[in-house]
């Protein structure tokens, strides 16, 4: 009877052996499998809340492992059952288990990117953000983001920085909006701490206005601060703007895509051909280059500008030589025709 019980005992620790080690075996090959094959990256959404055994299933589901228990087991061991993070994660092809794990710990998760476009309006930069999946839109009535940011009584024209901004999914449009506008803040407070003597330009706010301005007249980098200079001696000569792009921004949704005479006569608070001075508000969203342009304007007696047909313009100090560079450039268009180049368009020289 003692020797059966011993054979018993004996034969169940060999079972337990050959399990344990059936079990080892299967672990290991767990660890060392690839979770995603092919060529292409996979997307794997861990909600926030979500238990690691529930992540675990969604493994199983996905068909990346056989067995859930497995990615549970693993997690535990390693100390990392508590510590996975939330967010969306792009899983590569030949990923092990371990290394995805060490992405889930990490919270290595996918970067979308917004890109502000030089140029743009509020209106064009809300209509793409609203478009974009990847952001979390909180924003009911966008007239409202100033308020929401902190600053109610200021218009939103201008206020964003042109920039590309990365972000996980589920960042907010405030959250975006709110970095944007940090980063504008930043460079227009470094720019006039740096900015040249003796402009006509009184508050960070005004050299804001004069750089949207800059930023819609031209398409080339290599003439922001020409323009510039035109904009600042007629400035200090208490003469007229005179541009386009004011005129279109007053227009609002009453531009068709070119200016009549009629439109550069019809007084609007945003028209420089009718009013002295700077437009109440930015009108678009300037480049930090068109900022430093503003505080730096080139040199110079011109003050005249018109548009060569190419993107490029040339300058004029007199009305009579700018006259006739109408007359050279223009002289086959119609009377109301005007260059400004739309924020796409913009390009290096």
């Amino acid at each position: 009877m003692r020797q059966l019980l011993f054979k018993l005992i004996g034969l169940a620790i060999l079972l337990g052996s050959l399990l344990l080690g059936w079990i080892g075996m299967q672990y290991q090959a767990f660890m060392d499998q690839s979770l995603v094959n092919g060529e292409q990256a996979d997307l794997l959404m861990v909600a926030p809340g979500s238990s690691l055994y529930a992540i675990a299933r969604d493994l199983q589901g996905r068909g990346w492992i056989q067995d859930a228990r497995y990615f549970v087991w693993m997690a535990r061991l390693r100390g990392d059952a508590q510590r996975v993070r939330a967010g969306e994660y792009r899983v590569a092809p030949g990923t092990t288990p371990p290394q995805l794990l060490q992405q889930l710990v990490q919270g290595r998760v996918v970067q979308h990117s917004f890109t502000i476009i030089e140029g743009w309006s509020f209106k064009e930069m809300m209509q793409q953000l609203r478009a974009h999946e990847a952001l979390l839109h909180t924003l009911e009535d966008p007239a409202q983001i100033m308020a929401e940011l902190g600053y109610a009584d200021l218009h939103p024209e201008g206020q964003f920085l042109p920039e590309t901004y990365h972000f996980p999914r589920g960042f907010t449009d405030v959250q975006l909006l709110a970095r944007a506008h940090q980063a504008l803040q930043q460079v227009l407070q470094q720019a006039w701490e740096t900015r040249q003597p003796d402009l006509p330009l009184t508050s960070p706010y005004e050299t804001l206005i004069l750089a949207s301005i800059i930023e819609r007249e031209t398409g080339l980098v290599s003439e922001r601060d020409a323009i510039a200079g035109v904009f600042i001696r007629r400035l200090q000569r208490d003469m007229r703007l005179q541009t386009d792009p004011t005129v279109i921004y007053g227009m609002g949704d009453g531009y068709e895509g070119r200016i009549r005479r009629r439109d550069l006569l019809t007084d609007t608070p945003y028209n420089t051909y009718t009013r002295h001075g700077l437009t109440p508000t930015p009108i678009a969203m300037p480049s930090a280059e068109a900022i430093h342009a503003a505080l730096n304007p080139l040199a110079g007696d011109s003050l005249y500008f018109v548009a060569r047909g190419d993107g490029s313009h040339h300058f004029s100090a007199t009305y009579e030589q700018h006259r006739e560079a109408v007359r050279r450039y223009q002289l086959n268009r119609r009377e109301d025709y005007r260059s400004s180049p739309t924020p796409q368009a913009q390009s290096q020289p």
